[in-house]
C-alpha cells in the first residue's frame, strides 16, 4: 500500500477509535491516536499476517486497545459489528486486549511492562524453533518507567534476538502529565544502544520514515525504534494534552473531532 493509502487507513482508524469510545462511554483516545500511523504501517504494509511463520504483534500499552480492535475489524479478523460493543459484557473487545476472547490478539496485555517481557519470550521461542517470524512490540514511553521493561531489554540483547523490534510511542505524555516531569526518560535511543539494541529515532507520523525503520534488521541485535509522536494526533484540541489520555469529548467537541478527522457526525 502506498503512503496515501496508509494515511487514509490511519485516518479511518482514528475515526473508528472515536466511534468506539463514544459508544462505550469510556476508553483511551490520546494514546490510540498517537500510535495510529505506526499500527497502520505494521498491519497494512510491513507485517506478514498469514501462514505458519506469520509475524506477531504485542500491544504492550494495552490501554490503546481500541486502536488494535479497529485494525482487526477492518481486516476482517473480527466481525466489524463488534465495533459497537467495546467494553460490553461478552464482547471480544474488552477494555484491554484479551487473547482468550479476541481473535488476532497475540498476547493479553494491560499491566504495563509485561507485554514487553512476553514479546521477548515470544522472540526467544521463535528463534529457538528456527522460525522466520518477527515479533513487534509497541510500548508507551510512560510504560518504560516500569523496571520490568529494562530487565526484558537486557535479556533480548543477551540472547541476540534479531527477530524482535521494540517500538516506543514517544508522545512524552502519560496519565497525569509529562513523562519528563514525572520520571524523566532522557535519551531513549542512547539508553537502548547502551542495552545492546540497534536503535534509531524517527518521526512516528511520517510513513516514509516509519516503514523503513520497521523493515530494518540488525544481525545479532534486537531493534529499538523511538517514534516521536503527538498524543491526540489528528484533533487539534487534543494534541499534546495529557488530559486526553482517557477523557472523552463532550458537546461541541464531538462534532469538532469528527470534522477534523474528516468523518461524519449525525449528532
Amino acid at each position: 500500500m502506498d503512503v496515501s493509502g496508509l494515511k487514509e487507513k490511519a485516518r479511518q482508524l482514528r475515526l473508528d477509535v472515536l466511534d468506539m469510545v463514544l459508544k462505550a462511554g469510556s476508553g483511551h483516545i490520546g494514546g490510540s491516536f498517537s500510535a495510529a500511523d505506526i499500527v497502520a504501517a505494521l498491519y497494512y504494509s510491513v507485517m506478514k499476517l498469514d501462514g505458519e511463520d506469520r509475524d506477531l504483534f504485542v500491544l504492550s500499552k494495552g490501554h490503546a486497545a481500541p486502536l488494535i480492535y479497529a485494525v482487526l475489524a477492518d481486516r476482517g479478523i473480527v466481525d466489524r459489528r463488534e465495533k459497537d460493543r467495546l467494553r460490553a459484557y461478552g464482547s471480544p473487545f474488552q477494555g484491554h486486549p484479551d487473547s482468550n476472547k479476541c481473535p488476532g490478539i497475540d498476547c493479553s496485555t494491560g499491566s504495563l511492562g509485561q507485554g514487553v517481557s512476553v514479546a521477548v519470550g515470544m522472540a526467544y521461542g521463535l528463534k529457538a524453533k528456527g522460525s522466520s517470524a518477527h515479533v513487534y512490540v509497541l510500548t508507551g514511553d510512560g510504560e518504560l518507567q516500569e523496571g520490568i521493561c529494562w530487565e526484558a531489554f537486557m535479556a533480548a540483547s543477551q540472547q541476540m534476538l534479531d527477530n524482535l523490534t521494540v517500538i516506543v510511542d514517544r508522545n512524552r505524555l502519560q496519565l497525569s502529565g509529562c513523562t519528563e516531569d514525572i520520571e524523566a526518560l532522557g535519551d531513549l535511543r542512547a539508553k537502548a544502544e547502551a542495552f545492546g539494541f540497534d536503535a534509531e529515532e524517527i518521526d512516528g507520523h511520517d510513513f516514509s520514515a516509519i516503514i523503513p525503520a520497521l523493515q530494518r534488521r540488525a544481525e545479532g541485535k534486537p531493534r529499538f525504534i523511538v517514534a516521536d509522536t503527538v498524543k491526540g494526533k489528528g484533533v487539534s484540541y487534543m494534541e499534546n494534552r495529557y488530559e486526553w489520555h482517557g477523557n472523552l469529548p463532550k458537546g461541541d467537541q464531538i462534532a469538532e473531532a469528527y470534522k477534523e478527522l474528516g468523518g461524519r457526525y449525525d449528532g
